[in-house]
């Protein structure tokens, strides 16, 4: 099964959203492999909006991101990328979709709720980086038989 990154950003952290994403993922049949909240830095940061670090918009990016806590997960599940991607919406809240994260809690570009890894790729990269090996669980739930034909996990 795969893994993707989910952080919950501080635009979602402020206005109490946390637990609402969460039950999203969880009601759609995927599991929580990691979770946890900490505090981001320049750093880190950096690193993983490296593609966005010499547009002008970027220190915008680094205010919001350090505004709050956050909370990052690993989430897993039969074509979690695509499914976690689909679910959370387009970038700018404004132009996704009712039913998706960021079009019925977002109507910006930047303070857009939710940062969702965008390929199996770069998902094992993001969740490498904020977690540790020990930090990401391997686990069944018992209701699998419940979201999965058998030929699908």
């Amino acid at each position: 099964m795969e893994q993707t990154l989910v952080i919950i950003k501080p635009s979602a952290i402020e206005r109490g959203l946390i637990g609402e994403i969460i039950s999203r993922f969880q009601r759609k049949g995927l599991n929580i492999a990691g979770l946890k909240m900490m505090q981001l830095d320049e750093k880190i940061l950096r690193e993983h909006y490296a593609h966005l670090v010499d547009r002008p918009f970027f220190p915008w990016i680094l205010e919001s991101m350090m505004a709050t806590p956050v909370i990052v997960a690993c989430i897993k599940g039969t074509d979690a990328v695509s499914i976690v991607r689909m679910m959370t919406g387009a970038t700018n809240g404004r132009k996704a979709e009712p039913g998706t994260i960021r079009g019925d809690f977002s109507v910006s570009s930047q303070e857009n709720i939710i940062h969702a890894s965008d390929s199996v790729e770069n998902a094992i990269i993001e969740i490498n980086r904020f977690f540790k090996p020990e930090e990401i669980f391997d686990y069944t739930s018992v209701a699998i038989k419940f979201i999965y034909a058998p030929d699908e996990h």
